[in-house]
C-alpha cells in the first residue's frame, strides 16, 4: 500500500503496548481508548486503520484481537468527564486508563497521533501510527467497534436522533435533530452545537 510516511522503525524494548482512541470529534458519548500488545507468535492478518476497514472486517478482527492478543485493555471517559477536562484532556486520561487497564505491563507505549499521555513508561507517539502500526491498528478497532456499538445502543433508545448512522458526530442530521429534540443526557454540554441548544453559549 502506497503511504507518504516511512515504514515504522520500532523502538528497542521487550513489550510494546499501541493505543488509540476513537471518538474525540461527536458531539455525544464518552471518549474511547483501546491499549494492545500482540503476541508475535500469534500474528493476526488485515490489519489497518479501522476506519478503512468495513463494518463485518471490523468485528472479525475485534473478537480475534481479543482472542490472540497478549494482553488489552480499554479505557474511556464520560461526557461528563469531557465537559469538566475538554477532549484533549478527557483522551489523554483515558489512554492512561487502558494502559494502566493491562493485564501485563509493557516497557514501551506506542500512541497514535502527536501527543502522548504520562505514563510510567517510555511512550512515542506516532502520526499515522494506526496506519503503520499493528499494535495501534488493533487498539483502533477495539476502541472504534465499543464505541460503534454503543452508539447502537443509543440509537435503540433514543431512535430520533439516528445515532447509528453517524455514531453521534456533528452532522446535518445530528444537527436538525438537536434542533428538533434538545440534547439529551449523554451529549457533551461543553461542545458548540449543544451548548447554543441548551442556551449556554
Amino acid at each position: 500500500m502506497a503511504t507518504e510516511f516511512p515504514p515504522f522503525e520500532y523502538p528497542v524494548a521487550s513489550c510494546i503496548a499501541g493505543v488509540d482512541e476513537v471518538g474525540r470529534g461527536p458531539l455525544v458519548g464518552a471518549v474511547v481508548t483501546a491499549a494492545v500488545i500482540l503476541d508475535p507468535n500469534n500474528p493476526i492478518e488485515g490489519l489497518t486503520d479501522s476506519k478503512k476497514l468495513s463494518e463485518k472486517k471490523r468485528n472479525l478482527l475485534f473478537d480475534e484481537i481479543k482472542e490472540k492478543a497478549l494482553a488489552w485493555s480499554l479505557g474511556r471517559c464520560e461526557p461528563e468527564e469531557i465537559d469538566e477536562l475538554n477532549i484533549l484532556q478527557a483522551t489523554m486520561v483515558a489512554m492512561q486508563r487502558a494502559v494502566a487497564g493491562l493485564s501485563i505491563q509493557p516497557d514501551f507505549v506506542l500512541v497514535d497521533g502527536n501527543k502522548i499521555p504520562a505514563l510510567p513508561m517510555a511512550a512515542q507517539a506516532v502520526v499515522k501510527g494506526d496506519l503503520r502500526v499493528a499494535e495501534i491498528s488493533a487498539a483502533s478497532i477495539l476502541a472504534k467497534v465499543t464505541r460503534d456499538r454503543e452508539m447502537d445502543e443509543l440509537d435503540a433508545q433514543y431512535p430520533q436522533y439516528g445515532f447509528a448512522k453517524h455514531k453521534g458526530y456533528p452532522t446535518k442530521a445530528h444537527f436538525e435533530a438537536l434542533e428538533a429534540h434538545g440534547a439529551i443526557e449523554q451529549h457533551r454540554k461543553s461542545f458548540k452545537p449543544v451548548k447554543r441548544i441548551l442556551g449556554l453559549d
